[in-house]
């Protein structure tokens, strides 16, 4: 059995020299991690900023491991053990490492990810130009951790000397394989190209409001490969991210949140319509709803069943707001006819004439 130099008349074996030295480097390292973690709590209480409290909230975890990885991975080269030990034992360092530092990566990017959606809130009533960041940064975001997660994979698994041989053969064939891969990720190449361009052209961004496949809801996620659209009952409806690119669709906030909402009436000629013109600008006075742009009152059409089409046109600052604005004018329209001109609601006329009875025979 090897022994080091005696420490208090006792000689003490290779192997515990070995676990001393790993053990102070893992101490050490929590050490190290606790200080940083105690100046990031403190930093939080003197400087109320977003970034240092992510910082804490998703970093902690990771750099806790990382570091005392870290400093063990350093303790090695003074450690004295044979080649068989130190090799497997260098290998599992090494792939720990990697991964760790990967999953920092990742979550350094939630924490610039917090940040940015602090600064470009969708809480706002014009939130245009936060949708469009917001978008960009959704895409961005699962783009940059799948390339993370493949480049660690590879370098992992590249570390390893069977795996390099293997690599170094597949290249061979590469001209051939390329082209069977193409054929195969064709679709899959298509959903990400797809991907690319609704994150920098944007017919569509996070929070839009959209009319796809007859039904009525506002983009909630967008990824790789489908986009996700909240339907107003609260149901999902899933899409293929190329449906975007290659299907008509109405966006109702491509260009702002605000929107125009329009009520129909269909009454008899005999209904005035300054009264109601008054009427509707009283209705849209008293609602907080109104954003105060557009308040029109039109004879849009005559029907060929003796009735009169008339518009109540008014706005609203998103989507949500118009849709119970114009519910709300069209109660309160419809109870201020029966009220006021009961004998204007669409009525059914019949014309009556007289008979002559002697072109009857008996």
């Amino acid at each position: 059995m090897q022994y080091i130099d005696q420490i208090f008349g006792y000689p003490i074996p290779l192997f515990f020299k070995n676990l001393i030295i790993g053990l102070a480097a893992v101490l050490l390292g929590i050490l190290i991690k606790f200080i940083i973690h105690k100046t990031f709590i403190l930093l939080s209480r003197w400087w109320d900023f977003i970034i240092i409290k992510s910082t804490i909230k998703h970093l902690r975890r990771p750099v806790a491991v990382f570091i005392p990885l870290l400093l063990l991975n350093f303790s090695l080269t003074i450690m004295v053990m044979e080649p068989e030990f130190r090799l497997p034992i260098t290998k599992a360092l090494e792939i720990a490492l990697t991964i760790t530092f990967a999953l920092i990566l990742v979550r350094l990017i939630n924490v610039l990810e917090d940040y940015f959606y602090l600064k470009y809130d969708l809480n706002k009533e014009n939130n245009l130009k936060e949708r469009k960041i917001r978008t960009q940064l959704q895409f961005v975001r699962k783009f940059i951790v799948s390339l993370i997660i493949l480049i660690t994979a590879a370098i992992i698994l590249l570390s390893f000397e069977s795996m390099r041989k293997i690599g170094a053969g597949l290249l061979t064939g590469v001209g051939i394989g390329g082209i069977i891969i193409g054929f195969a990720a064709q679709k899959s190449l298509g959903n990400l190209l797809a991907g690319f361009q609704i994150a920098f052209t944007q017919p569509i961004r996070i929070d839009d409001v959209l009319i796809v496949e007859g039904e009525w809801g506002k983009v909630e996620e967008i990824t790789l490969t489908y986009v996700v659209v909240n339907i107003w009952d609260q149901r999902r409806l899933i899409l293929p991210i190329t449906y975007f690119i290659e299907k008509p669709f109405q966006n109702w906030t491509r260009v702002s949140a605000d929107l125009l909402g329009t009520v129909f009436l269909y009454l008899d000629y005999t209904i005035p319509i300054e009264p109601m013109r008054q009427e509707m600008t009283r209705l849209l006075t008293l609602n907080p709803l109104w954003d105060k742009r557009v308040n029109v009152v039109q004879v849009t059409d005559s029907t060929k069943d003796g009735a009169i089409e008339v518009r109540f046109l008014m706005s609203a600052s998103n989507s949500s707001r118009a849709f119970d604005l114009r519910c709300y004018v069209r109660e309160a329209m419809i109870s201020f006819i029966q009220n006021h001109y009961p004998e204007s609601l669409p009525k059914k006329r019949l014309e009556f004439r007289d008979i002559d009875k002697s072109s009857f025979r008996p």
